[in-house]
């Protein structure tokens, strides 16, 4: 399970306050961060010391060997970020809370100092989470679901930086330089308020990394092992892509009433459980998916769909940039820099099919 199920979140950073999140919410997101940071050591001392096993010692020296790549190859900020470990002893580093209405893919949004108005929550403890979700009204579906690792943005390189974990150091060689390169591209831009911005460039950030790492650096037995995961992850998101296009039409059918919107609904995710069911069995039983597909509704659909909606548009800005990563940084923050419309509008005038760019302004395909 990656990206696109586990979203960047920003817990330190969108704690809230008082007035927006209450007092709880903000001492659980800085005690739960501060005592992360606590647990990380430097990668240098776990290598030397002898209690380390001998898999943990290999999978932090490749870290290393991708953290120098992310600095000499793809121009990601060369700090203190990923150059200590530590293990939580759990299996995620937060657990995200996302909503959407009924006969919505619109996430519910909660805005915070700092992050601005983003579509998730971020608990460090599960049962919080959960909690939470609990509590909030009925007309809402929801999920909750663990994040592997979030960023600070930077702001924590001073303290130590944001640490390798346990929660993800053990992926496919090829998804843990991905992961790895979508968290320090949180660390070059970061649009505040404008989540499917932000995750969105970071995602094509840590697509373009990758394949350039598997291709240069990987083993045979590395690209092979990845391949086999991905094309998994192809299939999976192909799949869910055509289910929420197809509840969208659904929801913004106006000849619809809710009564009819909410019988198509249920046989669009009747359908999408069905073909998943058909993947399994080409896959030999893989499993890996069950999580999401058990508790797919509107708020999990909407939240996937913040991490890829633009790729094709960032693609297209790459290639309008020569390819060179310096030089697509720079168009990125000039466009995180203006309004939030304007940005958008500009940046899906480079998107590459007329779909997506009317998806993105309100036209009609």
């Amino acid at each position: 399970m990656r990206r696109w199920l586990v979203p960047m979140a920003l817990a330190l950073l969108s704690a809230g306050c008082a007035g927006t999140s209450g007092v709880g919410y903000y001492w659980q997101s800085v005690t739960g961060h501060l005592r992360l940071m606590q647990a990380a050591r430097p990668v240098d001392a776990w290598l030397t010391d002898a209690q380390t096993p001998q898999s943990l010692k290999d999978r932090l020296a490749l870290a290393q060997r991708i953290r120098a790549f992310a600095v000499s190859e793809l121009a990601l900020p060369d700090n203190a970020s990923y150059h200590r470990y530590a293990d939580l002893q759990r299996r995620a580093a937060i657990y995200n809370v996302v909503a959407a209405p009924a006969l919505s893919l619109t996430l519910q949004t909660w805005c915070f100092p700092v992050a601005g108005c983003v579509g998730y929550r971020g608990y460090f403890d599960e049962a919080d989470a959960r909690r939470f979700a609990s509590g909030l009204p009925a007309g809402l579906e929801v999920a909750v679901y663990p994040v592997p690792a979030y960023s600070t943005l930077g702001w924590m390189n001073w303290a130590g930086g944001d640490p390798l974990l346990n929660t993800f150091i053990a992926y496919p060689e090829g998804e843990l330089a991905r992961l790895l390169f979508h968290e320090l591209a949180h660390q070059v831009v970061y649009a505040s308020g404008d989540t499917e911005f932000t995750e969105s460039f970071a995602t094509t950030v840590e697509r373009l990394g990758g394949a350039r790492w598997l291709a240069t650096q990987a083993s045979a037995s590395a690209r092979g092992e990845y391949a086999a995961f991905d094309e998994r992850r192809r299939r999976f998101r192909a799949l869910t892509l055509a289910v929420r296009q197809t509840l969208d039409a659904i929801y913004k059918d106006a000849s619809l009433d809710d009564t009819e919107k909410t019988r198509r609904k249920t046989a669009a995710m009747a359908d999408f459980r069905q073909s998943y069911e058909t993947l399994k069995r080409d896959w030999g039983g893989f499993a890996g998916y069950d999580p999401f597909v058990a508790q797919a509704n509107n708020a999990s659909f909407a939240a996937q769909a913040a991490y890829d909606g633009l790729v094709p548009a960032f693609e297209a800005l790459f290639e309008r940039e020569g390819r060179d990563f310096t030089r697509f940084y720079d168009a990125v923050r000039a466009l995180a820099a203006r309004p939030k419309e304007e940005r958008r509008i500009d940046l899906m005038r480079l998107a590459p099919t007329p779909s997506l760019a009317a998806r993105h302004t309100g036209a009609r395909p």
